[in-house]
């Protein structure tokens, strides 16, 4: 049986805190945020609920071209007992360091990986291929043969890529993981892109993270059958219309496989 034509072994739930200016905050489509919460408040809430990891990106750092915050990062970290997954505006080997040094697990990279794609090689020498995370936002675009098109600059910026050739090239320099948003979707309630992530299953080897549009218990368990080895969700859980252990449940009735409890809190 091939990865997309079935249920991976194992799914992982993943709760994504996007923040500006030291808040959490969420919209559609990447525009007309609104305030969702402290992300230190929310960290330690979903870690208890039993979420398998955390991530943590910052929307504007790289749009301000300012330095990641890791005193964020740091006080996310003291909350947590699962792994922790930040990015946003990562574009040196110095600001990955500081990263890994606040508390992060893995790193993130989105538009440096368009500019300067020679840092995955670097940080995937370094730190390894698990520790090297491409997250890749795309958007639906006839101007590419998959049909998609990554951007970058959270969102704003088109890059004329092919995202699932984008994402190849990423995972041959060294990405030890692939975070799949969809722009059109994301924060619609609307289901996963269930075709990119297929087309993107087909493409890798490496783990795949589904992003974007997610909130019915069927669109998580789609994604995971289209080849998704984690789930992620931001808006359905922070306002309350599903909480992680109740996700978790509705996905065990639906016959995915979740990580045992008794590996939740445990850090690689």
């Amino acid at each position: 049986m091939s990865p997309s034509a079935g249920l991976r072994p194992t799914v992982r739930i993943v709760p994504c805190l996007d923040v500006r200016d030291g808040r959490v905050v969420k919209g559609v489509r990447f525009r007309e945020l609104v305030d969702a919460g402290d992300p230190v408040e929310l960290a330690a809430r979903y870690a208890a609920d039993g979420a398998d990891e955390l991530c943590l990106l910052d929307i504007s750092a790289t749009l301000r071209g300012r330095e990641p915050d890791t005193a964020l990062v740091s006080r996310v970290r003291t909350v947590l007992n699962v792994p922790l997954l930040v990015g946003g505006g990562v574009r040196s080997q110095t600001q990955a360091r500081a990263l890994f040094d606040a508390g992060a697990d893995k790193v993130a990279l989105n538009s440096a990986a368009v500019v300067n794609p020679g840092l995955i090689d670097a940080l995937a020498a370094r730190y390894g291929c698990q520790s090297v995370v491409l997250a890749l936002d795309a958007r639906r675009s006839p101007r590419t043969g998959s049909g998609f098109e990554h951007v970058a600059r959270s969102g704003s910026e088109d890059t004329a890529r092919d995202a699932v050739d984008f994402a190849a090239e990423a995972e041959r320099r060294g990405v030890g993981e692939v975070i799949a948003t969809s722009v059109d979707r994301d924060g619609t309630g609307a289901g996963f892109e269930l075709e990119l992530l297929a087309a993107l299953r087909a493409a890798l080897r490496v783990p795949l993270i589904a992003s974007g549009g997610g909130r019915s218990t069927s669109d998580f368990v789609a994604a995971a059958k289209a080849g998704a080895d984690a789930l992620l969700a931001a808006s359905l859980f922070h306002f309350g219309r599903q909480t992680v252990s109740g996700l978790k449940t509705a996905l065990a009735r639906r016959g995915v496989s979740l990580r045992p409890l008794d590996k939740q809190g445990e850090r690689p």
